[in-house]
């Protein structure tokens, strides 16, 4: 045995011996024990390579069943085994407990189970064909050789192994063997006092009887059905049942044989195991097959004006709950969540299912009108606000839900699906805790995002990214104090994109590390290559992200990136966000300080529209502020509230000892006030949009001015 992922593994050899130990004894065969073993290790290989197998098909899984009562094994304790037997299979194959394998093996016991009832009622069939048989040739024997068929007759009526009954032709019950009579639970004279009519069940269909009656007036000869019969004592039990009719010398019908084999254990395991197909095993609800089945269906007898509504609900934080308390209370949390949604479910109408680890989702059909979807929305939130008692904890959860209500002329199941699933993420990125109903354009910009994600590091590769620079001014002699880095993306389908359209998504993503140091890196070389064209910029600018302040490299990479471009490090200024200096202690401040250190200057950006303590400032290896476009956009009157800002700010960074960049200049009269309040320099459309570094190499002051 050995240990693969986490998991153990077995042989096909110790599957099949370990088969061969559970049927051995089951029932009589001559084989012997080895023969046994080689023969189940033959069914073994057959059976594992039918569970990988593309397309999936279970035709191996049906002939074992029906060559397991080829070998005499006809025991119903024989097939209990191997069904359960076969719920190891996976292990065989080294395959992990996804749902498709759980189907899968699923779909194979039942298989096994169909192919080992079907043969044991061929075989039992053959038999009921020499009774009838037995009994016509009992009929129609001359006068002399009466006795003696009518003792052969008897002697297989007697001993066989299944019920067998003979009534009139208007049902009254002649006679019946012992097996029947153990079956049902009547003594034969019992029988004899009854009409075949009194064992009609109530959930009989019309069909049956239409075929009896079809039976006794000679219309038919013979039919097969599976039916219930309530025993005496009042247990419902199934049976296959096989009714022929006997005519006489002249052809009309004077007696019926029944025979009855009772299959109660076949059709209660079909039962299970379609049941544990259809059924999530944890919470008891249905599971994503049946959902999707439901959800098929639906559509299938839908006509043009059939709304159909989907709430997707997805629990806030559920992993934080595993990761603190353990996955045993995750599952019974998910049980006690699973018990009040299919409460709102059952109320509303519709089908609560569990979709996959901490995903539900209700299907509401025949809704009358989208508020009707989005009250079963605001009531799944609603079931979660009151905490819930697990073990000795009691936890409070919330849960982001998404709902989508259309028609089914207009849609397909799994369009649908996506369209709930959109809405659940954009609840998510609402806030968590609320619900969303799909909103087409906010699908069209989720999708767009998704697709930028996805090309984002083959557009790295491609070199599609570009940088432009944008002057930064001093304000009172109008010289030029240095420049920002911008990165723009010239991606082939949609153009050039601004650095608003995907920075946000690099940031979610992670891809904002590798994006960025390659913005770094291009920063420098770029101003390097300047000096030594003889153009004066000062110092460089450059953006890092959170993301960046926060990776363990971060400061050695820009150290070999200073090294490697050659550019002198006090002509490089970092600009984080004040959001970002704030919540990003320990690790990245000291980053900070270090690079400070060396020279690097560091500058808050957008600064004045954040949450920071002000005092917290001069704990900072800060060099200058930069000062929220919003308030230059303000400063349009003397004593306006932005100006009041501004100057508070000034006076604060002056303080410091910082100096103070105003940002979003447009106009020469901002410049002009900005510069007497006491900002240092100033950036914006006044002095100069972004361009790109040949533009900005042939322009002059004078012109950004």
């Amino acid at each position: 045995m050995t240990r693969r992922s986490g998991r153990e593994t077995i042989s096909r050899a110790q599957f099949a011996r370990a088969w061969a130990d559970a049927i051995s004894g089951t029932s009589y065969v001559s084989m012997s024990r080895g023969e046994l073993e080689a023969c189940l290790r033959v069914y073994t290989e057959r059976l594992a390579d039918e569970l990988v197998g593309e397309p999936f098909t279970t035709c191996a899984s049906y002939q074992a069943g029906a060559d397991l009562v080829e070998l005499h094994f006809t025991d119903s304790a024989t097939l209990g085994r191997t069904v359960a037997h076969l719920a190891g299979l996976p292990a065989v194959c080294d395959l992990p407990g996804a749902d498709t394998h759980q189907l899968r093996v699923g779909r194979m016991q039942g298989a096994v189970a169909d192919g080992f009832a079907s043969a044991l009622r061929r075989r039992t069939l053959s038999e009921q064909d020499g009774i009838r048989r037995a009994a016509m040739v009992a009929k129609a024997e001359v006068e002399q050789a009466l006795r003696a068929s009518e003792a052969r007759f008897r002697a297989v009526f007697a001993g066989a192994p299944i019920g067998v009954g003979v009534g009139s032709v208007d049902g009254q019950i002649l006679d019946v063997n012992e097996s029947l009579q153990r079956l049902l639970g009547y003594t034969a004279q019992e029988f004899t006092q009854r009409n075949v009519s009194e064992f009609i069940h109530p959930a009989d269909a019309a069909s049956v009887w239409q075929l009896y009656e079809q039976l006794v007036t000679g219309g038919r000869d013979s039919f097969r059905v599976e039916k219930r019969f309530f025993r005496k004592d009042g247990e419902v039990i199934w049976t296959n049942l096989a009714v022929s009719l006997i005519r006489d010398a002249n052809g009309r019908p004077q007696y019926q044989v029944a025979m009855l084999e009772d299959i109660t254990e076949r059709r209660e395991l079909q039962t299970k195991l379609a049941y544990q197909a259809s059924h999530d095993a944890l919470t008891g609800v249905p599971n994503r097959a049946a959902f999707t089945e439901r959800l098929e269906r639906l559509f299938a007898a839908a006509d043009d004006e059939t709304r159909v509504g989907v709430c997707f609900a997805d629990l806030d934080g559920f992993k934080a709950v595993n990761d603190s308390f353990g996955h045993s209370t995750g599952d019974a949390l998910l049980t006690a969540v699973a018990e009040r949604l299919d409460r709102v479910a059952s109320t509303a109408g519709g089908l609560l299912a569990r979709l996959g680890g901490d995903e539900f989702v209700i299907l509401v059909e025949d809704t009358a009108t989208v508020a009707q979807t989005a009250a079963v929305a605001e009531q799944m939130l609603a079931a979660l606000d009151e905490p819930f008692d697990v073990g000795d904890h009691t936890l409070v959860v919330s849960a982001s839900v998404g709902a989508v209500d259309r028609r089914v002329a207009i849609t397909q199941p799994t369009e649908l699906l996506r369209s709930a699933d959109a809405a659940l993420q954009a609840s998510k990125a609402d806030g968590k805790g609320r619900w969303s109903m799909f909103n087409h354009v906010r699908a069209a910009r989720a999708r767009f995002s998704s697709a930028l994600a996805s090309a984002m590091p083959a557009a790295l590769a491609d070199q599609q990214f570009r940088l432009d620079y944008q002057p930064i001014v001093e304000l009172d002699s109008g010289a030029v104090a240095g420049v920002e880095a911008l990165v723009r993306w010239r991606h082939p389908t949609h153009g050039l994109l601004a650095p608003q359209r995907f920075i946000p998504i690099a940031e979610e993503t992670g891809t904002i590390v590798e994006l960025g140091t390659w913005v770094l890196t291009e920063s420098c070389r770029q101003a390097q290559r300047w000096r030594t064209q003889g153009i004066a910029i000062p110092m460089i600018s450059v953006n890092i992200a959170v993301r960046q302040l926060v990776d363990p490299g971060f400061f050695d990479d820009v150290v070999r990136i200073l090294d490697a471009t050659g550019l002198d490090r006090t002509r490089l200024q970092l600009e984080v966000t004040e959001s970002a200096v704030m919540v990003a202690p320990g690790r990245p401040l000291d980053a900070l300080r270090a690079l400070a250190d060396l020279g690097v200057r560091i500058a808050v950006d957008d600064f004045g529209t954040g949450y920071s303590n002000l005092a917290y400032l001069r704990y900072l290896p800060l060099n200058g502020l930069k000062l929220a476009r919003s308030f230059a956009a303000g400063i349009h009157t003397d004593g306006s509230v932005d100006e009041k800002i501004v100057t508070a700010l000034v006076a604060l960074a002056q303080s410091l000892q910082l100096s103070v960049t105003a940002e979003g200049i447009e106009t020469s009269q901002q410049a002009r006030r900005l510069h007497s309040i006491g900002c240092d320099t100033g950036q914006g459309a006044y002095f100069g949009a972004a361009v790109s570094p040949d533009a900005l190499s042939r322009c002059t002051v004078a012109e950004w001015r």
